[in-house]
């Protein structure tokens, strides 16, 4: 265990560049975890981190119940790890876990694929509902939000250690594909639950969500199966990205039953 007290600490830099820049990782190798309960759910999945950042007053408290998990053990006065943290209430413990991208997209996966989502709450969310509907795998586009900065952490809320994700493709990637795609659209296409209604709806396939403003492109929609419309009694010109996913993905992880 090593007591942290400079805030010229090369390693406290380091531990800030995961924790505030978005694509750090991707350089390092490595991403941050903030908090015990991102941290549990790492855990719960097999994964172990690399370092355990402790702060002063959590290694007094709770120390004892992580110890073991890591021969690299840090402990920062709480002002300290203030300063590294990329949140407005800090917490007070986090990890580092080694980071590789992935590169073989599975063909015959049920898929959720990004096309440009740019929010990372969004992101995150939407990697949250894949994961409790079964579909375990993300591929991303490039212009997506960056899948393992530290928002798109926070809003997973563990979602990611369960999924593979794909980050920085290409439509051609997504055209390897074997599962039929579908999109959401305001405007055209069968209503989702009409669909699921008539059987219509597969259990396996490829949902892809598109950018917050400019949707789904063209040549993505050219080649979707179906292009789904959502009801919307209450008459609302669309709905957030991450709300009519949850709809979707639902629906489909539900066919059938």
């Amino acid at each position: 265990m090593k007591l942290i007290s400079s805030r010229d600490n090369p390693q406290l830099k380091t531990w800030r560049r995961l924790a505030q820049d978005t694509t750090a990782y991707r350089k390092a190798g490595q991403f941050w975890l903030e908090g015990d309960h991102l941290c549990r759910a790492a855990l719960e999945r097999g994964v172990r981190p690399l370092q355990l950042v402790l702060t002063e007053s959590f290694q007094a408290e709770q120390g004892d119940q992580w110890v073991g998990l890591t021969d690299q053990v840090f402990v920062l006065p709480d002002a300290l790890f203030a300063s590294l943290s990329g949140l407005e209430s800090p917490a007070r413990m986090g990890f580092v876990v080694a980071w590789q991208a992935s590169h073989q997209v599975l063909p015959d996966a049920p898929t959720v694929v990004l096309d440009r989502l740019q929010d990372a709450g969004n992101v995150g969310a939407i990697l949250r509902c894949a994961s409790a509907f079964g579909y375990r795998q993300v591929l991303a586009i490039k212009g997506t939000a960056a899948l393992w900065s530290p928002k798109v952490l926070r809003a997973g809320m563990g979602a990611h250690f369960g999924l593979h994700l794909f980050e920085a493709l290409s439509e051609a990637d997504v055209a390897t594909l074997h599962v039929p795609l579908l999109t959401t659209s305001s405007h055209e296409g069968p209503f989702l639950h009409a669909l699921l209604k008539a059987g219509d709806l597969p259990s396996r396939c490829a949902w892809v969500f598109g950018h917050e403003g400019q949707g789904v492109s063209a040549s993505l929609m050219a080649t979707a199966q179906h292009q789904v419309r959502i009801a919307q009694p209450g008459g609302e010109e669309s709905l957030n990205v991450a709300t009519a996913a949850a709809i979707c993905l639902h629906a489909s992880a539900t066919a059938g039953l």
